[in-house]
């Protein structure tokens, strides 16, 4: 049984746990033993947080690339210089270092990120300089999201560390009948408001492997024919976070009940106004008003398109001092999980800062106003989650 229900609300997430909370929080298992060796990013494990949480409720998001300067000259002035990586998508960003970034520097960045997609910073201090910095530099782009399966750093819900080693993530039950490691997605597209200008760094990595994927879902929906475009463009599409809470092996460290919510298969960025694919193999599930095989075929196209346009495509080998923004709105990603993994020795250790963003909209052009979202858009929360 399910209930549906749409919520509004102005209230943020808990982005900290201070002392007087007395939250119960347990470390994740590892196969690395951190308490008889000295590690230098031991404060960035794993934990999670015990018990259960109310839904995340719908908010209005104000970009701040909104008010960047459109020459970005606070960020140029500032030392910073920009390489093109594809000309789809990819920018290096050299010159600067991101923690010395000023509030106008910082709006900048995040127009920079909506035109390009993906961001590279190197030779970063950023990895050092504490989880308070390191919070409130997330928390300039936008409201932080804490993820439902209740993975953090301790005493920082809203920092997310990505951990892999031979105990820890060793299978991914998401993809372990695949035959690849692939996995595209945008980060949790299934929640009210989607994940924005986010930001992925390297604490500690293999000697070789685990790099990370990225494309562009605006260059691969200009590379549609615009008969196909137009036909796309009033469509909505479910996205579905049951799958992922139902094959997880800690059910019952989530902290929120998995959800199912509805947006445009054709979202439009609220900086940039241009238009991008929001469909992903991995949380998509159905195309509203379509039959099973009509939205299969259809999904399945665009999957298989975005996928596969290496036009649009570029590769991030990490090393320490590596940084990289990406937009979740007009990007997608996998992560490779191509490295052997020796006990008690190998780990991929990164850290993600993930700002919400804006509800998707279409907007459309021909009545000059954002589409209206259908009925069926209502949101979906699946209860019993550990049953």
């Amino acid at each position: 049984m399910s209930t549906t229900q749409t919520v509004t609300s102005t209230a943020p997430a808990e982005p900290v746990y201070s002392a007087a909370q007395k939250v119960a929080q347990e470390a994740a298992e590892t196969s690395v033993d951190y308490k008889s060796s000295e590690y230098k990013y031991a404060a960035y494990l794993p934990h999670y947080t015990l018990g259960r949480q109310s839904p995340l409720e719908e908010f209005e998001h104000h970009d701040v690339g909104l008010r960047a300067d459109p020459d970005k000259k606070n960020l140029l002035d500032g030392g910073a210089t920009l390489h093109e990586i594809t000309p789809a998508v990819g920018t290096e960003v050299r010159g600067v270092q991101l923690s010395a970034l000023s509030p106008a520097q910082l709006d900048d960045i995040a127009l920079l990120a909506a035109e390009r997609g993906v961001l590279v910073f190197y030779n970063q201090d950023f990895a050092d300089i504490g989880q308070d910095r390191q919070l409130a530099y997330g928390q300039h782009f936008g409201r932080l999201h804490v993820h439902q399966m209740g993975g953090h750093i301790k005493d920082y819900p809203a920092l997310l560390p990505v951990y892999r080693d031979f105990t820890a993530g060793a299978v991914d039950n998401e993809i372990k009948n695949n035959v690849s490691s692939i996995k595209w997605h945008s980060d949790m597209s299934y929640e009210i408001n989607g994940m924005g200008t986010t930001t992925f760094l390297a604490l500690d990595t293999p000697p070789s492997g685990g790099d990370t994927l990225y494309l562009s879902t605006t260059a691969a929906y200009n590379a549609l024919s615009p008969g196909f475009r137009e036909f796309l463009h009033d469509k909505y599409a479910t996205h579905s976070g049951f799958s992922q809470a139902s094959v997880h092996e800690h059910r019952e460290r989530y902290i929120r009940e998995p959800i199912e919510t509805v947006h445009p298969v054709v979202r439009t960025h609220p900086v940039t106004g241009t238009k991008s694919l929001y469909v992903n193999r991995l949380y998509t599930r159905k195309i509203v008003g379509l039959k099973d095989e009509e939205s299969a075929t259809i999904l399945n196209f665009l999957y298989n398109h975005i996928e596969h346009g290496q036009d649009w495509h570029l590769r991030i080998h990490w090393a320490p001092g590596t940084v990289v923004i990406y937009d979740n709105r007009n990007t997608q990603h996998s992560a490779l999980r191509d490295f052997s993994v020796q006990k008690g020795v190998t780990r991929r250790h990164m850290l993600r800062i993930t700002p919400q963003a804006e509800r998707p909209y279409f907007y459309d052009e021909k009545t000059g106003q954002k589409a209206k979202v259908p009925e069926a858009a209502a949101v979906t929360i699946k209860p019993n989650l550990s049953d």
